[in-house]
């Protein structure tokens, strides 16, 4: 509802770029937007129809409103993206956690040092990142100290300094980690010439360096100056390790970003790839606040804005899977950040570069999934380790009841089956079945798990027991060859089956080729672990149990007098031969009469 304050600041707005503020009946600032013309785009909002629900709720809450009026659209994009850090409103989107993610620094000194921050001053140094993941950092970090000699000390080290020898050579020098800036032992120019390198490394130029490299390696060589030429190679040697983890994504050599969001109210998720020579140098991922639905243009346009911030390398081509709102005044502002044309393009026909949007994409859903299972653990509304696994195994449903198989027998005797069920990834141990293998002979794994499914399914049709969500066997492509087939046989192939080996603790489904991996420190992985461990130990134990007793038999049977009726009445009463050893004559007596017990006692003497 617009006040007369409000309709006359209205009408009277320029038609300028600019910046607007919305702010409440309190006076607090709950929306800032930016604008190529104000006075239709603030208009807009106060229009009878709405284009979202979030414009239609913030509308509510305007009390009043202020304009700043720029120059251009560009620096009205900047205004907002200054304003919105500082102020943080509701009804923005807003990156978490923004001001903590490190940067690689290179000093502005005569000699610079090269460390991680995450403070950043505008003192002429250069800023690589962000690094959103730490363990990113500190493994760049340590291979540029393995290949160059980077001081690491913080002294300012300059002319003065050295010539009135104010700082000593510290350890680094001796162990030759370090060249001895300090006492002008190495010439300036050779400290920025290395420092240069260490430029090109952080901002992905690798394999043009180690080609520069390599060069001089062979300078140094036909010189005859060897020891230097070795020096080259070791550093060519620890780079090298760097650029294997490079992976190669684009045959066209090209720079370029790969930006991809995935969102769900009130958590959203972006993933970058940075793209440089072809390969891909780097992957970043951002955890946005995502306050009401709405267009994912506006999500894509605060990504690009937050991400491209004062420090951040600007490539000539940047691949989004939406186009971002405002395109035109993104792409004048990242031009003059970079001082070079860049391109944002959306819909692509390159096959290659769809294939990277894609993977981009799912590492984006990958980490607003995890967020997502964060939050249903924390409010304890669905066990998290099964929404893990439906997750990992493209699962429609949740796996509330998992029934998992295993196979046991000792040289191709006793073979026997097991069957555990878990439901809510807890065992259900009264749902636990053990299976003797009848029409089997020998060690064949596979027919013995075919005749198991079958039975045991069979069974579950005519008494229409609860099918499970999720079977699991223990083993690889056979085991699970030989389920798949017996479920088609009773039309129950639907039901997600997967086999679970034990070596690599790969995952193979069927009709797949190749096996999957999960993560090992996965608790999706660990639940289906400790499903296939309690299946294998049910089936040993049962095994064990199995050729226990038929031992016992034997034994009792090589006494003269004793047939298979009698060993069988001492096993069910005594449990086992050691027990019936352990035993009194009068014990045994109660059960086989004085005459047999009086044998069997001698005939256990003897055995001793």
């Amino acid at each position: 509802m617009k006040t007369n304050a409000l309709k006359t600041k209205l009408e009277n707005l320029p038609s300028l770029a600019g910046v607007y503020l919305f702010t409440n009946n309190a006076g607090k600032i709950i929306y800032i937007g930016k604008a190529k013309h104000l006075k239709s785009r603030v208009r807009s909002y106060f229009s009878s129809s709405f284009s979202n629900a979030k414009t239609e709720v913030l509308v509510k809450k305007i009390h009043d409103f202020e304009v700043i009026v720029t120059d251009n659209e560009v620096e009205a994009l900047i205004l907002e993206s200054n304003l919105v850090k500082q102020h943080r409103p509701r009804y923005n989107i807003n990156l978490k956690d923004d001001k903590s993610f490190p940067y690689i620094v290179i000093t502005n000194e005569d000699y610079p040092q090269v460390y991680p921050t995450r403070r950043i001053i505008n003192d002429g140094s250069k800023y690589y990142g962000p690094y959103t993941d730490v363990k990113t950092m500190k493994f760049a970090l340590r291979v540029l100290r393995d290949a160059f000699k980077i001081r690491s000390c913080k002294y300012n080290i300059n002319d003065e300094v050295i010539r009135k020898k104010k700082i000593k050579v510290c350890l680094d020098y001796h162990i030759k980690k370090c060249e001895g800036p300090c006492e002008g032992l190495v010439s300036k120019s050779s400290y920025n010439k290395m420092i240069n390198q260490v430029d090109k490394v952080l901002r992905g130029r690798l394999d043009s360096l180690l080609n520069e490299m390599h060069s001089e390696m062979l300078k140094y060589s036909d010189e005859l100056k060897f020891e230097k030429a070795a020096e080259v190679k070791l550093k060519i040697d620890a780079l090298q390790v760097y650029a294997n983890t490079q992976k190669v994504v684009s045959a066209e050599y090209s720079d370029k970003d790969i930006i991809t969001c995935a969102a769900d109210i009130p958590d959203a998720v972006a993933a970058i790839f940075n793209i440089r020579n072809g390969k891909l140098v780097g992957k970043k991922k951002f955890f946005f606040n995502y306050p009401l639905q709405m267009d994912e243009g506006e999500l894509y346009s605060t990504v690009i804005q937050n991400y491209y911030g004062d420090y951040v390398e600007v490539p000539p081509e940047i691949n989004v899977k939406i186009e971002p709102n405002e395109k035109s005044s993104l792409i004048k502002w990242l031009k003059k950040k970079s001082d070079q044309t860049v391109q944002i393009s959306s819909a692509e026909t390159n096959p290659e570069t769809n294939s990277l949007l894609n993977m981009c994409y799912q590492n984006a859903l990958f980490e607003l999934n995890e967020i997502k299972l964060q939050r249903l653990k924390k409010d304890g509304k669905v066990s998290y380790v099964l929404k893990s696994l439906q997750r990992d195994l493209l699962l429609k449903n949740l796996p509330l009841r998992i029934e998992c198989f295993d196979i046991s027998n000792l040289q191709g005797t006793d073979t026997v089956a097991s069957m555990v069920v878990f439901e809510n990834g807890k065992p259900k141990k009264s749902d636990y079945r053990k299976f003797i293998i009848k029409s089997t002979s020998g060690p064949d794994d596979y027919a013995s798990m075919s005749e198991v499914i079958q039975r045991h399914y069979k069974r579950v049709i005519e008494e229409k027991l609860p099918f499970p969500n999720l079977i699991m066997v223990d083993g690889g492509k056979g085991q699970l060859s030989s389920t798949v087939r017996v479920l088609k046989r009773f039309g129950i192939e639907k039901i997600p089956t997967i086999g679970l080996a034990k070596r690599l603790e790969e995952i193979f489904l069927p009709n797949q080729k190749d096996s999957i991996l999960i993560p090992k420190t996965s608790s999706s992985l660990r639940l289906l672990q400790q499903i296939r461990d309690e299946a294998h130990r049910f089936a040993v134990t049962f095994h064990r149990q199995r050729r226990s007793k038929r031992t016992f038999q034997t034994e009792l049977q090589s006494i003269k007098g004793f047939g298979e009726k009698t060993a069988k009445k001492l096993l069910d009463h005594f449990g086992s031969f050691e027990k019936i050893k352990e035993a009194s004559q009068n014990e045994i007596e109660k059960v086989i009469g004085s005459s047999k017990a009086k044998k069997l006692m001698e005939a256990i003497k003897n055995l001793n």
